[in-house]
């Protein structure tokens, strides 16, 4: 073997342990989760890191029994798959529109709406509470699907806007002159086109609408309108808390995100490796 086939062989086992040693370090915490939801309250203090000697499987019984966790479950579910569906297709139509329009004010339009990329939206809560209110949108889940939307709007149209700009301009042209308007030419051309960058907007909003607990705690109250982070509050006492039926509650609760990304992985990878979010 030559020094330089030597050399890049190396380099790749460093990749390959570098990668090894970052993997452990990820799912360390997944495994912790879930085998502590296995075992009793008192036990996770005694072995917090290995395996149950018995495993428990009444924290997950007891969740669906004596609590709302499918109600909460139900409105998370609804409330972030709305929220991902509206911002996609806003997000989609405006970076269509900015993505061929050429001129200063659509480079200003532009910067001033992946500006709120950089302000963080809990810093306008109060009005925001206020506008719920007079909406009468408070103690409900739609109360979130407009905060949401706004919050995923901005790196949305960042990273579909530029990956719309790489499509060669020919495809559009051909579709005007058979005739198609602007708007089949999104549906039938574009919108097959940008599918990887469409799940990595998608994912991109998946864990912080689905994890978020700062709006559901402000806007909701009603147990039926809670979402299932919120709802995981019960479970915390003054004194002491059951952290197995947390835990149990925290696993159940991440499968929904698993799933996505699993199916959407494939698109995911192709989206980033694309380029869609090249500055």
């Amino acid at each position: 073997m030559s020094n330089k086939s030597l050399k890049k062989h190396n380099r790749h086992t460093l990749y390959h342990v570098i990668m090894i040693i970052w993997c452990l370090i990820v799912l360390f915490p997944i495994y912790v989760l879930i085998i502590n939801s296995f075992k009793t309250r008192l036990s996770i203090y005694v072995n917090p890191f290995g395996l149950p000697s018995k495993f428990n499987f009444s924290n997950y019984s007891t969740i669906f029994k004596d609590s709302a966790f499918l109600v909460y479950f139900k409105n998370s579910f609804v409330v972030v798959i709305l929220s991902l569906l509206f911002m996609i297709i806003f997000s989609s139509l405006a970076a269509y529109a900015l993505a061929f329009w050429k001129s200063k004010s659509s480079k200003l339009l532009f910067f001033f709406l992946i500006a709120g990329m950089m302000l963080p939206i809990k810093i306008a809560s109060i009005r925001i509470l206020e506008i719920m209110k007079f909406l009468n949108l408070l103690n409900t889940i739609w109360s979130l699907i407009p905060v949401y939307v706004a919050m995923g709007i901005p790196i949305g149209i960042f990273v579909l806007t530029e990956f719309i700009r790489q499509i060669p301009l020919e495809l559009s042209q051909a579709a005007i002159m058979d005739g198609a308007s602007r708007f089949k030419i999104f549906t039938m051309i574009i919108l097959a086109l940008i599918k990887p960058a469409l799940s990595t907007v998608a994912i991109y909003n998946l864990v912080p609408f689905w994890n978020d607990l700062w709006f559901p705690l402000i806007f909701i109250s009603d147990e039926k309108s809670k979402t299932l982070l919120l709802g995981v509050t019960r479970l915390f006492g003054q004194y002491q808390t059951d952290w197995s039926k947390v835990l149990a509650v925290l696993t159940l609760s991440a499968i929904p995100v698993l799933l996505l990304y699993l199916s959407m992985s494939k698109q995911f990878i192709e989206g980033v490796t694309a380029g869609a979010v090249k500055g």
